[in-house]
Parts: structure tokens; C-alpha cells; sequence
């Protein structure tokens, strides 16, 4: 594989600290600047965003075809996923992005659409069906468009609706709410495509669940997160 670092004159390791901060943390591009600035760094906000949109899907693609892989080979019977999706105003427009989680809040896969139709439904659901497999069971809020579309691949058996037990995707969208709070405004659909895949990997990646390990077990997997993190596209 060729080195995708071979036109940039900064070091790897930087290019990845700064696309790490911004992408994980609720900071814009100019805190990132001033944060990298504290450690000795003087790089450009906008040199910021120009890391972040060209390594940001490299780095996101090799977390992700690491998960999916595994992922795979996860036991069918008891894997359940949770489907739900919100608004984004983009331009004054409204769009709206489809979020795919499994039953211990992994992200499985983000979409970004005009509408919430059926035809929507059926491209998010094969599209992550193709990459994971199928599940057990599905959970959906009473949206008619994933009937609809679940009608058309043949599985809508496996479906399942009811009030709360869509919490774990609705409560997933959350950190990615954060995230667009500081980013202030999204330009176009195609950026928020790109920015919600690699956030979504990027959290996955280092969503340790901290609150469910002790303290040693969590400082473990952090640091084993971190240097997996500074070895991508090495």
C-alpha cells in the first residue's frame, strides 16, 4: 500500500493527533489550532480541515472494515440492531440521517438523505445488510418507510416496534449532536456524509464504556485504542 502521508511534509503522527481532535471532541477548527499551538505545533485552522477531510475516510475505512470483519463472524441468533433517524438542517433545508446501531451501541452505519421514504429505508438497509450480515431482530420506531422497505427485502418478520425499546439508537445520536453543535453549520449533504461516517468509526473506536469496567480494565483498553489510533494508514 502506498503511503498516503508521502505529499505532506508534517508528520504522521501530528496529521493524526490533529484529525483525532477534531473529529472526537467537540472543538472547532480554531480550538484545534490553539490546542496543537500549546504543544509546540503552529499549523493553520484551515490545514486542520484539510487533514481531517482527506485522512479522516482513510482512517475511518480501516477502523471499519477491521469491525466489520469481526463483526461477521458475531453469533447471528443473538445480534439485534436499532434503526432510527433525525433531522439536520443543512442550507435552511431539512435532510435527514439514518443511523444503524447494533444491541451494545456500536455504530453500524450513518446515511444521509432528502427524504425518509421507503426508498430511503431500502438503500440504508441494504447497504448495511451487504457490509454486516443480517440480525436476529431489528428495532425501528412506527416510521411506515422501514415496513415498507423490510416488506421488499422479505424480512419484516424479524421486525420489531414499541415505546422505549428504541432508546439505544435514539440515545446514540447524541454524540454526533454534540459534535454538529460546535461545528456550527454543514454545507452540503456530501460533507455531512463524510464527517458522520468518520465520526461514527472514530467513536466506536473509542467508546470504552466506562461506566461498566473498573478503572484499570478502562485505562487498559484506552491506551490499546490510542496506539491502534497512531498505527492507521502506517
Amino acid at each position: 500500500m502506498r503511503n498516503p502521508f508521502r505529499y505532506f511534509k508534517t508528520s504522521p503522527e501530528i496529521i493524526r493527533l490533529a484529525v483525532m481532535m477534531y473529529v472526537r471532541f467537540p472543538l472547532s477548527l480554531r480550538q484545534v489550532e490553539d490546542l496543537l499551538h500549546e504543544r509546540g505545533i503552529d499549523v493553520c485552522h484551515e490545514t486542520v480541515r484539510a487533514w481531517w477531510s482527506r485522512f479522516g475516510p482513510t482512517f475511518a475505512a480501516e477502523i471499519r472494515s477491521k469491525r466489520a470483519a469481526s463483526m461477521r463472524t458475531h453469533i447471528q441468533w443473538q445480534w439485534q440492531w436499532h434503526l432510527d433517524e433525525v433531522f439536520v438542517r443543512i442550507s435552511g433545508e431539512t435532510h435527514y440521517l439514518w443511523r444503524a446501531v447494533d444491541h451494545e451501541g456500536e455504530v453500524l452505519d450513518v446515511f444521509v438523505t432528502k427524504r425518509r421514504d421507503r426508498k430511503a429505508a431500502l438503500i440504508f438497509l441494504r447497504k448495511t445488510m451487504k457490509r454486516y450480515g443480517s440480525p436476529k431482530v431489528i428495532v425501528t420506531d412506527k416510521l411506515r418507510s422501514y415496513r415498507a422497505a423490510m416488506k421488499m427485502i422479505g424480512n419484516e418478520a424479524i421486525q420489531e416496534t414499541g415505546k422505549w425499546l428504541n432508546n439505544r439508537a435514539e440515545n446514540s445520536h447524541q454524540p454526533f449532536r454534540r459534535r454538529e453543535y460546535a461545528m456550527a453549520r454543514v454545507r452540503d449533504a456530501k460533507t455531512l456524509q463524510t464527517f458522520a461516517s468518520v465520526h461514527s468509526s472514530t467513536y466506536n473506536h473509542f467508546n470504552q464504556s466506562r461506566h461498566l469496567v473498573p478503572r484499570h480494565v478502562f485505562k487498559e483498553n484506552r491506551s490499546v485504542a490510542l496506539a491502534e489510533w497512531r498505527q492507521l494508514a502506517a
